[in-house]
Protein backbone atom coordinates (compact mmCIF):
# COMPACT_ATOMS: atom_id res chain seq x y z
CA UNK A 1 0.00 0.00 0.00
CA UNK A 2 1.08 3.40 -0.69
CA UNK A 3 0.65 6.33 0.96
CA UNK A 4 1.60 10.21 0.83
CA UNK A 5 2.34 11.70 4.65
CA UNK A 6 3.89 14.80 6.26
CA UNK A 7 3.07 18.52 4.90
CA UNK A 8 3.61 20.07 1.56
CA UNK A 9 5.78 23.17 1.83
CA UNK A 10 6.06 26.34 0.41
CA UNK A 11 8.72 25.60 -1.68
CA UNK A 12 6.70 22.92 -3.36
CA UNK A 13 3.47 25.69 -4.01
CA UNK A 14 5.90 28.50 -5.36
CA UNK A 15 7.28 25.62 -8.04
CA UNK A 16 3.51 24.33 -9.08
CA UNK A 17 2.61 28.37 -8.97
CA UNK A 18 5.92 29.08 -10.91
CA UNK A 19 4.56 26.69 -13.82
CA UNK A 20 1.41 27.73 -13.47
CA UNK A 21 2.03 31.57 -14.18
CA UNK A 22 0.75 32.81 -10.57
CA UNK A 23 2.53 35.50 -9.56
CA UNK A 24 3.41 35.94 -5.45
CA UNK A 25 4.60 34.37 -2.98
CA UNK A 26 2.95 31.20 -0.71
CA UNK A 27 0.52 32.47 2.43
CA UNK A 28 -1.55 30.51 5.07
CA UNK A 29 -5.16 30.37 5.04
CA UNK A 30 -6.06 27.64 7.80
CA UNK A 31 -4.93 24.67 6.56
CA UNK A 32 -4.44 25.83 3.16
CA UNK A 33 -1.38 27.63 0.78
CA UNK A 34 -2.74 30.84 -1.40
CA UNK A 35 -1.24 32.02 -3.98
CA UNK A 36 -2.36 34.96 -6.21
CA UNK A 37 -5.82 36.08 -6.62
CA UNK A 38 -5.19 39.60 -5.57
CA UNK A 39 -8.11 41.78 -4.75
CA UNK A 40 -10.34 38.27 -5.69
CA UNK A 41 -8.92 38.61 -9.43
CA UNK A 42 -6.27 37.20 -11.40
CA UNK A 43 -4.67 33.53 -11.50
CA UNK A 44 -5.22 31.81 -8.31
CA UNK A 45 -3.64 28.41 -6.63
CA UNK A 46 -4.58 26.82 -3.59
CA UNK A 47 -2.69 23.37 -1.98
CA UNK A 48 -3.71 21.52 1.70
CA UNK A 49 -1.09 21.45 3.41
CA UNK A 50 -1.52 17.73 4.84
CA UNK A 51 -0.69 15.29 2.43
CA UNK A 52 -1.54 13.86 -0.58
CA UNK A 53 -1.42 17.83 -0.70
CA UNK A 54 -4.52 18.19 -3.12
CA UNK A 55 -4.73 20.99 -5.33
CA UNK A 56 -6.94 23.60 -7.38
CA UNK A 57 -5.59 26.66 -10.01
CA UNK A 58 -8.41 29.11 -11.73
CA UNK A 59 -7.04 31.20 -13.94
CA UNK A 60 -10.33 33.53 -14.06
CA UNK A 61 -11.24 34.13 -10.44
CA UNK A 62 -14.82 35.07 -10.38
CA UNK A 63 -14.39 38.64 -9.23
CA UNK A 64 -16.51 40.53 -7.19
CA UNK A 65 -20.17 41.91 -7.37
CA UNK A 66 -19.43 45.39 -6.38
CA UNK A 67 -16.12 46.88 -8.74
CA UNK A 68 -16.05 50.31 -7.35
CA UNK A 69 -12.33 51.06 -6.55
CA UNK A 70 -10.65 47.99 -8.02
CA UNK A 71 -8.93 48.31 -11.36
CA UNK A 72 -9.41 45.51 -13.73
CA UNK A 73 -12.17 43.99 -11.68
CA UNK A 74 -13.57 40.75 -13.73
CA UNK A 75 -16.20 38.70 -13.36
CA UNK A 76 -15.85 36.63 -15.67
CA UNK A 77 -13.04 35.11 -18.19
CA UNK A 78 -13.43 36.86 -21.47
CA UNK A 79 -15.07 34.89 -23.75
CA UNK A 80 -13.08 33.40 -26.63
CA UNK A 81 -14.40 31.15 -28.87
CA UNK A 82 -12.61 28.68 -31.10
CA UNK A 83 -11.85 25.07 -31.20
CA UNK A 84 -10.20 22.80 -28.69
CA UNK A 85 -6.14 22.61 -28.95
CA UNK A 86 -5.61 18.86 -30.35
CA UNK A 87 -4.28 16.77 -28.09
CA UNK A 88 -0.42 16.91 -28.50
CA UNK A 89 -0.74 20.99 -28.21
CA UNK A 90 -2.92 20.71 -25.32
CA UNK A 91 -0.19 17.76 -24.10
CA UNK A 92 2.65 20.17 -24.65
CA UNK A 93 1.37 23.23 -23.02
CA UNK A 94 0.49 20.97 -19.82
CA UNK A 95 4.12 19.42 -19.57
CA UNK A 96 5.25 21.93 -17.27
CA UNK A 97 2.65 21.80 -14.97
CA UNK A 98 2.54 18.32 -14.66
CA UNK A 99 6.38 18.18 -14.05
CA UNK A 100 6.09 20.81 -11.04
CA UNK A 101 3.71 18.67 -9.84
CA UNK A 102 5.93 15.21 -10.22
CA UNK A 103 3.92 13.88 -13.24
CA UNK A 104 6.31 14.08 -15.96
CA UNK A 105 6.48 10.44 -16.39
CA UNK A 106 2.58 9.66 -15.88
CA UNK A 107 0.54 8.57 -18.37
CA UNK A 108 -1.63 11.02 -20.28
CA UNK A 109 -5.19 11.00 -21.73
CA UNK A 110 -6.32 14.12 -23.65
CA UNK A 111 -9.23 12.71 -24.87
CA UNK A 112 -11.59 14.86 -22.64
CA UNK A 113 -13.13 17.86 -24.36
CA UNK A 114 -15.35 21.00 -22.98
CA UNK A 115 -16.37 23.02 -25.55
CA UNK A 116 -13.08 25.27 -26.62
CA UNK A 117 -11.04 23.67 -23.94
CA UNK A 118 -9.18 20.21 -23.47
CA UNK A 119 -8.42 18.04 -20.31
CA UNK A 120 -5.26 16.76 -19.85
CA UNK A 121 -5.43 13.66 -17.08
CA UNK A 122 -2.33 12.74 -15.46
CA UNK A 123 -2.42 9.07 -14.13
CA UNK A 124 1.23 7.99 -12.75
CA UNK A 125 3.06 4.99 -12.49
CA UNK A 126 4.18 3.78 -9.14
CA UNK A 127 6.55 0.96 -9.17
CA UNK A 128 5.82 0.01 -12.31
CA UNK A 129 2.15 -0.26 -11.73
CA UNK A 130 -0.65 1.62 -13.33
CA UNK A 131 -2.68 3.85 -10.65
CA UNK A 132 -6.50 4.97 -10.73
CA UNK A 133 -7.87 8.19 -9.40
CA UNK A 134 -4.53 9.31 -8.41
CA UNK A 135 -4.84 12.23 -11.36
CA UNK A 136 -3.83 15.72 -12.07
CA UNK A 137 -6.32 17.19 -14.63
CA UNK A 138 -5.30 20.34 -16.50
CA UNK A 139 -7.50 22.20 -18.31
CA UNK A 140 -5.97 23.87 -21.89
CA UNK A 141 -7.83 26.62 -23.30
CA UNK A 142 -8.44 27.16 -27.29
CA UNK A 143 -5.29 29.81 -27.31
CA UNK A 144 -2.86 26.94 -25.70
CA UNK A 145 -3.33 28.42 -22.16
CA UNK A 146 -3.48 26.74 -19.26
CA UNK A 147 -6.72 27.83 -17.36
CA UNK A 148 -7.48 25.60 -15.09
CA UNK A 149 -5.83 22.01 -12.87
CA UNK A 150 -6.34 20.16 -10.32
CA UNK A 151 -4.38 16.83 -8.53
CA UNK A 152 -2.71 15.58 -5.67
CA UNK A 153 1.03 17.49 -4.97
CA UNK A 154 2.58 15.23 -2.61
CA UNK A 155 4.33 11.72 -3.72
CA UNK A 156 3.04 8.32 -2.31
CA UNK A 157 5.02 6.29 -0.84
CA UNK A 158 5.55 2.42 -0.49
CA UNK A 159 3.81 1.26 3.31
CA UNK A 160 2.81 -1.95 4.46
CA UNK A 161 2.76 -5.40 2.14
CA UNK A 162 -0.22 -7.39 2.17
CA UNK A 163 -1.21 -10.49 0.30
CA UNK A 164 -3.74 -10.11 -2.98
CA UNK A 165 -5.91 -12.52 -4.70
CA UNK A 166 -5.74 -13.07 -8.19
CA UNK A 167 -8.33 -11.41 -10.42
CA UNK A 168 -10.87 -14.05 -10.77
CA UNK A 169 -10.99 -14.33 -6.79
CA UNK A 170 -11.39 -10.37 -6.40
CA UNK A 171 -14.13 -10.33 -9.31
CA UNK A 172 -15.88 -13.37 -7.14
CA UNK A 173 -15.40 -10.88 -3.63
CA UNK A 174 -17.02 -7.86 -5.34
CA UNK A 175 -19.53 -9.19 -7.17
CA UNK A 176 -20.52 -10.57 -3.02
CA UNK A 177 -20.45 -7.18 -2.15
CA UNK A 178 -23.81 -5.76 -0.52
CA UNK A 179 -26.01 -2.77 -1.93
CA UNK A 180 -24.31 0.07 -0.24
CA UNK A 181 -27.58 2.65 0.71
CA UNK A 182 -29.55 1.01 -1.76
CA UNK A 183 -27.44 2.93 -4.54
CA UNK A 184 -27.38 0.77 -7.57
CA UNK A 185 -24.14 -0.22 -9.25
CA UNK A 186 -21.53 -2.81 -10.00
CA UNK A 187 -21.03 -5.15 -7.29
CA UNK A 188 -24.03 -7.62 -7.44
CA UNK A 189 -24.59 -11.36 -8.27
CA UNK A 190 -22.37 -12.87 -10.97
CA UNK A 191 -20.08 -15.22 -12.28
CA UNK A 192 -16.21 -13.74 -13.16
CA UNK A 193 -17.63 -13.38 -16.65
CA UNK A 194 -20.29 -11.62 -17.27
CA UNK A 195 -20.06 -9.24 -14.51
CA UNK A 196 -23.90 -8.04 -13.45
CA UNK A 197 -25.36 -4.93 -11.84
CA UNK A 198 -25.88 -4.99 -8.24
CA UNK A 199 -29.34 -5.29 -7.66
CA UNK A 200 -30.81 -4.08 -3.44
CA UNK A 201 -31.59 -7.61 -3.06
CA UNK A 202 -29.67 -10.19 -1.43
CA UNK A 203 -27.23 -13.03 -3.77
CA UNK A 204 -29.86 -15.39 -3.49
CA UNK A 205 -30.40 -17.78 -6.53
CA UNK A 206 -34.19 -17.55 -5.27
CA UNK A 207 -34.02 -13.82 -6.52
CA UNK A 208 -35.72 -13.12 -9.90
CA UNK A 209 -35.33 -9.49 -10.12
CA UNK A 210 -34.02 -8.43 -13.61
CA UNK A 211 -30.62 -7.23 -14.00
CA UNK A 212 -28.72 -5.66 -16.49
CA UNK A 213 -25.37 -7.40 -17.83
CA UNK A 214 -21.74 -5.90 -18.40
CA UNK A 215 -18.98 -7.86 -19.40
CA UNK A 216 -15.35 -7.79 -18.03
CA UNK A 217 -12.91 -7.60 -21.52
CA UNK A 218 -9.74 -6.95 -19.69
CA UNK A 219 -8.04 -7.45 -15.67
CA UNK A 220 -5.10 -5.26 -15.66
CA UNK A 221 -3.13 -5.20 -11.29
CA UNK A 222 -2.43 -1.98 -10.46
CA UNK A 223 -3.43 0.53 -7.62
CA UNK A 224 -6.56 2.36 -7.02
CA UNK A 225 -6.85 5.29 -4.56
CA UNK A 226 -9.11 4.74 -1.41
CA UNK A 227 -10.01 5.83 1.79
CA UNK A 228 -7.95 4.52 4.25
CA UNK A 229 -8.02 5.76 7.91
CA UNK A 230 -9.67 8.97 6.47
CA UNK A 231 -7.07 9.39 4.14
CA UNK A 232 -6.29 9.00 0.40
CA UNK A 233 -4.12 6.08 -0.33
CA UNK A 234 -2.81 3.74 -3.54
CA UNK A 235 -4.71 0.52 -2.74
CA UNK A 236 -3.07 -2.71 -4.26
CA UNK A 237 -6.59 -3.63 -6.89
CA UNK A 238 -7.95 -5.14 -9.82
CA UNK A 239 -8.55 -2.66 -12.56
CA UNK A 240 -11.09 -4.08 -14.27
CA UNK A 241 -11.96 -3.00 -18.22
CA UNK A 242 -15.96 -3.66 -18.32
CA UNK A 243 -18.02 -2.84 -21.46
CA UNK A 244 -22.12 -2.54 -20.78
CA UNK A 245 -24.30 -4.10 -23.53
CA UNK A 246 -24.54 -2.14 -26.52
CA UNK A 247 -22.34 0.40 -25.19
CA UNK A 248 -19.45 2.15 -27.26
CA UNK A 249 -17.12 2.88 -24.48
CA UNK A 250 -15.19 0.52 -22.07
CA UNK A 251 -15.05 2.07 -18.54
CA UNK A 252 -13.34 1.17 -15.21
CA UNK A 253 -14.06 -0.70 -12.47
CA UNK A 254 -11.63 -1.36 -9.43
CA UNK A 255 -11.81 -3.39 -6.25
CA UNK A 256 -9.32 -3.84 -3.64
CA UNK A 257 -7.12 -7.32 -4.55
CA UNK A 258 -5.73 -7.30 -0.49
CA UNK A 259 -6.16 -11.27 0.66
CA UNK A 260 -9.37 -10.63 3.12
CA UNK A 261 -7.81 -12.45 6.27
CA UNK A 262 -6.04 -8.99 6.53
CA UNK A 263 -8.93 -6.86 6.12
CA UNK A 264 -10.76 -5.23 8.78
CA UNK A 265 -14.18 -6.44 8.81
CA UNK A 266 -16.98 -4.43 8.26
CA UNK A 267 -19.79 -2.94 10.78
CA UNK A 268 -22.70 -5.19 11.37
CA UNK A 269 -25.00 -2.65 9.76
CA UNK A 270 -22.65 -0.91 7.09
CA UNK A 271 -24.36 2.71 5.87
CA UNK A 272 -22.36 2.56 2.81
CA UNK A 273 -21.43 -0.93 2.01
CA UNK A 274 -19.03 -3.13 4.07
CA UNK A 275 -15.46 -2.11 4.41
CA UNK A 276 -12.35 -3.59 3.10
CA UNK A 277 -9.65 -2.08 4.49
CA UNK A 278 -5.66 -2.74 5.62
CA UNK A 279 -6.09 -3.47 9.44
CA UNK A 280 -3.86 -1.72 11.85
CA UNK A 281 -3.41 -0.14 14.86
CA UNK A 282 -4.72 2.89 14.09
CA UNK A 283 -8.07 1.56 13.01
CA UNK A 284 -10.81 4.38 14.09
CA UNK A 285 -14.05 2.85 12.95
CA UNK A 286 -16.07 6.40 14.29
CA UNK A 287 -13.99 8.54 11.99
CA UNK A 288 -15.76 11.93 11.11
CA UNK A 289 -17.14 12.02 7.54
CA UNK A 290 -15.05 13.44 5.25
CA UNK A 291 -16.42 16.25 2.74
CA UNK A 292 -15.43 17.51 -0.17
CA UNK A 293 -16.47 19.83 -3.04
CA UNK A 294 -17.54 18.11 -6.41
CA UNK A 295 -17.17 19.53 -10.04
CA UNK A 296 -20.16 20.76 -11.36
CA UNK A 297 -20.15 19.52 -15.14
CA UNK A 298 -23.89 21.33 -16.75
CA UNK A 299 -27.25 22.31 -16.19
CA UNK A 300 -30.37 23.22 -17.10
CA UNK A 301 -33.04 25.88 -15.64
CA UNK A 302 -36.76 25.86 -16.09
CA UNK A 303 -38.31 28.69 -14.09
CA UNK A 304 -36.76 28.51 -10.51
CA UNK A 305 -35.85 25.20 -10.81
CA UNK A 306 -31.82 24.93 -11.71
CA UNK A 307 -30.92 20.76 -12.09
CA UNK A 308 -27.14 20.48 -12.24
CA UNK A 309 -25.51 17.31 -13.71
CA UNK A 310 -22.49 16.05 -12.10
CA UNK A 311 -20.26 13.12 -11.90
CA UNK A 312 -20.28 10.96 -8.30
CA UNK A 313 -19.68 7.95 -6.36
CA UNK A 314 -21.63 5.39 -5.32
CA UNK A 315 -21.08 4.92 -1.97
CA UNK A 316 -20.93 8.60 -1.17
CA UNK A 317 -23.98 11.45 -0.33
CA UNK A 318 -24.55 14.38 -2.54
CA UNK A 319 -25.82 17.60 -1.20
CA UNK A 320 -26.56 20.79 -3.52
CA UNK A 321 -26.77 24.52 -2.96
CA UNK A 322 -27.21 27.47 -4.54
CA UNK A 323 -26.65 31.08 -3.73
CA UNK A 324 -27.72 34.24 -5.72
CA UNK A 325 -25.84 37.39 -5.90
CA UNK A 326 -26.61 40.21 -8.61
CA UNK A 327 -26.08 38.49 -12.06
CA UNK A 328 -24.25 35.09 -10.80
CA UNK A 329 -25.77 31.80 -9.53
CA UNK A 330 -23.27 29.92 -7.56
CA UNK A 331 -23.73 26.13 -6.88
CA UNK A 332 -22.11 24.35 -4.60
CA UNK A 333 -22.34 20.22 -4.85
CA UNK A 334 -20.88 18.83 -1.67
CA UNK A 335 -19.82 15.11 -1.17
CA UNK A 336 -20.07 13.27 2.35
CA UNK A 337 -18.31 9.86 2.34
CA UNK A 338 -17.26 8.02 5.39
CA UNK A 339 -13.58 7.33 5.60
CA UNK A 340 -13.79 4.01 7.30
CA UNK A 341 -15.07 2.60 4.31
CA UNK A 342 -13.72 1.65 1.56
CA UNK A 343 -15.98 1.90 -1.79
CA UNK A 344 -15.68 0.11 -5.30
CA UNK A 345 -14.46 2.95 -7.80
CA UNK A 346 -17.40 3.31 -9.54
CA UNK A 347 -18.62 6.29 -10.76
CA UNK A 348 -21.99 8.30 -12.22
CA UNK A 349 -23.99 10.32 -13.19
CA UNK A 350 -26.20 12.38 -10.94
CA UNK A 351 -28.92 15.28 -11.53
CA UNK A 352 -30.17 17.18 -8.74
CA UNK A 353 -32.49 19.92 -8.90
CA UNK A 354 -32.54 22.89 -6.64
CA UNK A 355 -35.36 25.83 -6.31
CA UNK A 356 -33.97 28.92 -6.52
CA UNK A 357 -35.61 32.64 -5.26
CA UNK A 358 -36.11 33.56 -8.64
CA UNK A 359 -36.16 32.67 -12.00
CA UNK A 360 -32.47 32.15 -13.65
CA UNK A 361 -33.41 34.27 -16.26
CA UNK A 362 -30.10 35.41 -18.25
CA UNK A 363 -28.12 35.11 -14.53
CA UNK A 364 -24.56 33.37 -14.99
CA UNK A 365 -24.21 29.75 -13.25
CA UNK A 366 -20.85 29.26 -11.94
CA UNK A 367 -18.77 26.52 -9.81
CA UNK A 368 -17.31 27.29 -5.99
CA UNK A 369 -13.99 28.00 -8.21
CA UNK A 370 -15.75 31.24 -10.21
CA UNK A 371 -15.45 29.37 -13.73
CA UNK A 372 -19.04 29.30 -15.38
CA UNK A 373 -20.84 26.03 -15.88
CA UNK A 374 -21.81 24.90 -19.08
CA UNK A 375 -25.39 24.42 -20.35
CA UNK A 376 -26.41 21.01 -21.17
CA UNK A 377 -28.23 20.46 -24.16
CA UNK A 378 -29.91 17.16 -25.10
CA UNK A 379 -28.19 14.25 -26.23
CA UNK A 380 -24.90 16.31 -25.12
CA UNK A 381 -24.41 13.44 -22.37
CA UNK A 382 -24.24 9.65 -22.63
CA UNK A 383 -26.70 7.52 -20.75
CA UNK A 384 -25.96 6.88 -17.18
CA UNK A 385 -24.99 3.79 -17.03
CA UNK A 386 -22.23 2.96 -14.53
CA UNK A 387 -18.95 5.07 -15.68
CA UNK A 388 -15.10 5.42 -13.76
CA UNK A 389 -14.40 7.71 -11.85
CA UNK A 390 -13.43 11.02 -13.96
CA UNK A 391 -14.40 8.66 -16.95
CA UNK A 392 -13.56 10.61 -19.94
Amino acid sequence: MYRASGQVGADDVQRLAEALGVDGTPVTRGQTWHIGGKDGTGPTLQVDKQAPGAWTFQRFAAGTDDCRGIAGCTKTPPERAGDPPAEDAAKKAAAPVLKAAGQDEAKLDAGQVMGAQRVVHAEPVVDGLPTYGWTTGVTVNAQGEVVGGSGLLAAPVKGDSYPVLSAEKTLGLMNKTPGGGGRSGIGGCADPVPLKERSDAACDPSVTAKQDTVTVEKAVFGLAAHAVDGRQALVPSWLFQVRAQDARDRFTVTYPAVDPAFLAPPSEEPTTGPSPRPSGPKDDPSASPVTRNVTVEGYTAEGRDLTVTFTGGVCADYDVTASESGGTVTVRVTETTRPEKVCILIAKVFHRTVRLDAPLGDRRVVGTDGQGVPLEKPGARLPATPQTSGAR
